[in-house]
């Protein structure tokens, strides 16, 4: 009986490891979580520098704002900063300076104040590009904007389209801004690294 036993054994242990390694999952490349990747994989090339040029029109008065306050917090109109207001933005981009010129994209996005102290304001938007070579393609800002600064530099955190991968900053400086409305039309210079 025990030479049967031994020579069960094997056959036992054999048909346990098979019926296991059933519940064993095997990983395939598509349940990992990370994998190295190359450039040609993702189809990148050679990485090129371009500076965009636009106007950004931020319209609060009117009949058809593109800025629009959405919260604030009860302090926020005692503060000597407006501290707490919000903003959503859906504002026109344009090749020029006023509002007759060639639109080529908007800026949406929400930006509100940041600053009990000072006046600046915290900026999370994408430039949404419409025409030329960059339709389809934006640009993602994050970044803090201290208004009455002669020129503002926001870091841009990435993009789609053309911008995949896109890093880079936008400068600011205030073109117009009317004091009796709250319009403002902002010059920005872009220069972002992409594929």
């Amino acid at each position: 009986m025990a030479i049967t036993f031994l020579k069960l054994k094997p056959t036992i242990f054999f048909t346990i490891l098979f019926l296991s390694s059933n519940f064993i999952p095997i990983i395939k490349s598509q349940d990992q979580f990370s994998r190295k990747l190359t450039k040609t994989e993702m189809g990148l090339k050679r990485e090129k520098l371009s500076h965009l040029h636009f106007y950004f029109h931020d319209i609060v008065s009117g009949r058809n704002p593109t800025a629009v306050r959405v919260a604030g917090a009860a302090t926020t109109n005692s503060s000597a900063t407006g501290f707490g207001f919000m903003v959503m933005i859906d504002d026109p981009l344009t090749l020029g300076p006023h509002m007759g010129s060639k639109i080529v994209g908007r800026a949406q996005g929400i930006y509100g104040s940041a600053d009990l102290t000072n006046v600046g304001l915290l900026m999370a938007m994408n430039f949404v590009f419409t025409e030329g070579k960059f339709n389809g393609s934006t640009l993602s800002v994050l970044g803090r904007n201290a208004v009455f600064s002669a020129v503002r530099e926001m870091p841009i955190v990435g993009g789609s389209g053309v911008f995949r991968f896109g890093r880079g900053y936008a400068e600011a400086r205030t073109h117009e801004f009317n004091l009796k409305t709250g319009d403002a039309v902002v010059e920005y210079n872009v220069y972002v690294f992409h594929y």
